[in-house]
């Protein structure tokens, strides 16, 4: 028995790591080694005598600056080592456990850098752009914990395809339906087949609501005229009416759908261009510091 749950051991050990997220890699192994290094900057910074004061000219200024440049670049890397699948303690999840908690504990390292001296110039500039970076890392891993399994539960085990499928389905229904209505209604009604679930704008991606909607319009306009009709529903609007109901929803799963997965890739498009912006703007104040200072 001690034989047989020796041998299960090691296979659940690697199962349990294959699962951990890369958060929690190795035991938090890299916000460990963050926090060490933040915490061994702002000791030095505070025990140190800097005259007349801090600044990132003197010579502990230009140390942290080093590192700090040392780690945008090597934190740049991880779009490279995206492209390498490997394993063990340079496998991916650590590369992005370490990118994640060494970018963070450049908050410190850069700040300290500064010396709190911050004004209009390419200095201050880079500085900005590094936290702009940051910032939109930590809404991207906030993005990756929280929107998957939104994700999930919104599509309800269906695909993008199969919710796309049920939304033409409900439009070959009405077109059908539609064709006892009178000629205006069954305009307004067939318009709402024309809909594009993948139109609408970044703004109706990112929000999930479109006030130009034509199922909507169609919707309101066949409810209004079956509130209207006193002496009962005439079955034919009341079969348009329960059509475009069901399609409402099913848009309304579709617009979730894009708006989750616009969000979980949004920050992308801020994090990734203002991080080449970043490093051109730290080239000029490299160049700025050693040439012309």
């Amino acid at each position: 028995m001690a034989s047989r749950a020796a041998a299960r051991g090691p296979r659940h050990q690697q199962g349990t790591t294959e699962h951990e997220g890369f958060l929690r890699y190795a035991g938090f192994r890299w916000l460990k080694l963050s926090l060490v290094l933040s915490v061994t900057a702002l000791i030095t910074y505070m025990l140190v005598d800097i005259r007349p004061r801090p600044n990132g000219g003197s010579w502990y200024g230009y140390t942290l600056g080093t590192i700090g440049l040392l780690l945008i670049l090597w934190l740049t890397m991880l779009g490279i080592r995206k492209r390498a699948m490997t394993s063990g303690r340079w496998s991916l999840k650590a590369w992005t456990s370490a990118h994640v908690y060494l970018g963070l504990s450049l908050i410190v390292i850069a700040t300290l850098h500064t010396g709190f001296q911050l004004g209009w110039n390419v200095h201050t500039l880079a500085y900005a752009l590094m936290m702009v970076v940051i910032l939109s890392g930590i809404w991207g891993v906030s993005a990756y914990a929280t929107i998957p399994s939104a994700l999930s539960n919104n599509r309800q085990s269906m695909t993008e395809g199969q919710m796309l499928e049920s939304i033409r389905a409900v439009d070959r229904q009405l077109h059908d339906a539609a064709q006892p209505l009178d000629a205006q209604l069954s305009r307004v009604v067939l318009g709402s087949l024309e809909q594009d679930p993948f139109g609408g704008g970044l703004w109706v991606r990112l929000t999930g609501h479109d006030r130009r909607c034509a199922t909507q319009r169609a919707y309101r306009t066949v409810r209004k005229i079956s509130a209207d009709q006193s002496d009962g529903r005439d079955p034919a609007i009341k079969r348009v009416d329960e059509l475009l109901d069901r399609k409402q929803a099913a848009l309304g799963q579709m617009r979730r759908h894009l708006r989750l997965k616009a969000l979980l890739e949004l920050w992308l498009y801020i994090h990734v261009p203002v991080t080449f912006i970043l490093i051109a703007a730290l080239t000029a104040h490299v160049v700025s510091v050693f040439f012309y200072w």
